[in-house]
């Protein structure tokens, strides 16, 4: 039975700027009354402050968590001829770039628990042409890094971190972004440090590695109209390093606040048929950008090539959580491996089954430092009244 409900969404960043609206205020407004707007202390002192809060001694800002990836491969020298390991469940950036500097992306299935890449799969498919693993902490969840990084020193391969969505995340006591060669951020504004508009960063305990990376965010430009490289144009401006400098004080609380609901989802999930909740790797400690379900019922349909159309049992339960007034989001409702983009890479169909499975059966439920115990208790009445 459909219960009239308050309205929750899946995020509310309004929420969130209501705390510190008249620090932003104050700060935006001394960026605009001192007419430098790109570049200056303001950004500096984030690179400074992110790197030490990260713990890296280098930190580069950028225009975007997709940029920083680019960056990150172009850094390292990755292009033509050589491939790069990573995960078919995530957002479209993490391949996109590969494909972009001239490399070709190698899909590995994830574990089926945490939704992250299944670093058992990693060494089959290393060749000779393998030159990086991309490990992505989905959902804000670390995956195992001492893992991966002993596969890759024994290959003698880059490990670029894709932390888009684990600002503040811990493996084993070590903030993600500071084990790997390179660690890449965004600041999209429903990242947990989100800006105010786009942004992104590297971080990176090498020098070389920064400088390349400062060289080629600026056009490849080392002076005034002298290129040493192809670039791009991809800097970080005033006014979002200002809100950024803000918002990184209370990260650390707005992400514990995150683990709160989790628990409480977690409790309030657990006994519930047909609902799997996501587990936590037992030297991490995750930061939530989502939360996110999985709905099974026994005959649940066979998976089915192309992008999901709602006529999985997921987007079932999904439709009607939306009639309750509770939102959701389906991260990712197709895997990289089958997207018409990669057509040519030749994956069938059932190559990476336990991907293909959560492409069907993940739903993302509200998640946000602000949310209420009551509207976290309105998610799990109207979920069960949509599962009975």
């Amino acid at each position: 039975m459909v219960q009239s409900v308050n309205s929750i969404p899946i995020l509310d960043l309004a929420q969130q700027y209501a705390t510190i609206e008249a620090e932003v205020s104050d700060a935006v407004l001394k960026v605009l009354t001192s007419g430098g707007y790109i570049g200056g202390s303001r950004v500096l002192d984030f690179e400074q402050q992110f790197a030490n809060y990260i713990g890296v001694s280098e930190c580069v800002v950028c225009n975007s968590g997709t940029d920083a990836l680019y960056l990150a491969l172009r850094a390292l020298n990755i292009g033509a001829g050589d491939e790069v390991i990573t995960t078919p469940f995530t957002f479209f950036a993490t391949t996109e770039v590969v494909s972009a500097v001239g490399a070709t992306p190698v899909f590995v299935d994830i574990d089926a628990d945490s939704f992250n890449l299944d670093i058992n799969q990693i060494a089959t498919a290393i060749t000779g042409k393998t030159r990086a693993i991309i490990p992505v902490h989905l959902f804000g969840q670390p995956l195992d890094m001492t893992g991966i990084m002993a596969i890759a020193q024994s290959h003698q391969l880059a490990v670029i971190e894709d932390c888009a969505q684990a600002t503040g995340a811990l493996w084993a006591n070590q903030k993600v972004g500071s084990i790997g060669q390179i660690g890449c951020f965004s600041f999209y504004p429903t990242k947990n440090l989100g800006a105010c508009g786009d942004g992104g960063a590297v971080t990176t305990n090498d020098p070389a590695i920064a400088a390349k990376i400062r060289l080629l965010r600026e056009h490849g430009s080392q002076g005034r109209y002298i290129y040493q490289e192809i670039g791009i144009n991809s800097r970080l401006d005033a006014l979002q390093a200002a809100i950024l400098q803000i918002k990184l004080r209370y990260l650390d609380t707005w992400n514990e606040q995150r683990r709160a609901i989790a628990r409480r989802y977690h409790q309030l999930l657990s006994h519930i048929p047909g609902i799997v909740t996501p587990q936590e790797l037992a030297k991490s400690q995750g930061v939530w950008n989502q939360y996110t379900i999985r709905l099974q019922r026994e005959g649940n349909e066979a998976i089915v090539p192309g992008i999901s159309t709602g006529g999985t049992y997921r987007d079932q339960v999904r439709s009607q959580l939306q009639e309750r007034g509770v939102g959701s989001m389906v991260y990712y409702p197709q895997p990289l491996h089958l997207q018409p983009v990669y057509k040519n890479l030749g994956y069938l169909l059932g190559q990476l089954p336990k991907a293909e499975q959560a492409c069907h059966e993940v739903l993302s439920l509200p998640m946000f430092p602000e949310l209420s115990l009551s509207q976290q208790e309105q998610v799990i009445y109207s979920l069960k009244d949509c599962l009975s």
